[in-house]
């Protein structure tokens, strides 16, 4: 489904051909939905293009002022409905620290990534979170815990954020 010669982790954070990156996310979104017997109505399939715009999350509301410019209404279960379902469907994630919302970069693949968000720009990656779940699972199970569910989301500074701030402000939070 996806081209394993694209490598997209941290692609945020690097130059690369968004619009191939943003087309690719969205057709595997379509062929994903395909197959398990749902659709993008053209609410939910705006909603998936507006996070699509950038490596950035963004908020319900904001969601919501586009869709509502665009004609799709101005009522918050507009946005709320269509973000739920394209997390429900693994087309989107929803970052707690944030609270706000980014299309998934790997929509053909059930997967539970980890984050890293840029502290002055908000861009974010979307990093494989499986090696760091398994070491806390270990840890967590070692403390007789049972872990339920884990959202990673590392803040920090993005390669043009740090040569910006310069090295006395790059470790500074």
């Amino acid at each position: 489904m996806s081209d394993p010669h694209i490598d997209i982790s941290g692609a945020a954070f690097t130059p690369h051909d968004h619009h191939q990156c943003s087309t690719r996310a969205l057709d595997e979104a379509e062929s994903r939905l395909a197959d398990k017997g749902a659709r993008l109505t053209p609410v939910r399939r705006r909603t998936l293009e507006i996070l699509l715009e950038s490596h950035r999350a963004i908020g319900a509301y904001e969601i919501l002022e586009r869709l509502g410019s665009e004609g799709f209404g101005h009522q918050p279960p507009v946005a709320y409905r269509a973000l739920e379902f394209l997390v429900q469907h693994g087309l989107a994630h929803r970052l707690q620290r944030l609270n706000a919302f980014a299309a998934c970069l790997h929509p053909g693949h059930d997967h539970a990534p980890a984050f890293l968000i840029c502290r002055e720009c908000d861009t974010l990656a979307e990093l494989p979170g499986a090696p760091l779940r398994a070491v806390l699972t270990e840890q967590a199970t070692d403390a007789g815990f049972t872990v339920e569910r884990v959202t990673i989301e590392a803040l920090g500074l993005c390669p043009a954020c740090a040569d910006a701030a310069g090295p006395d402000e790059a470790g500074r939070e």
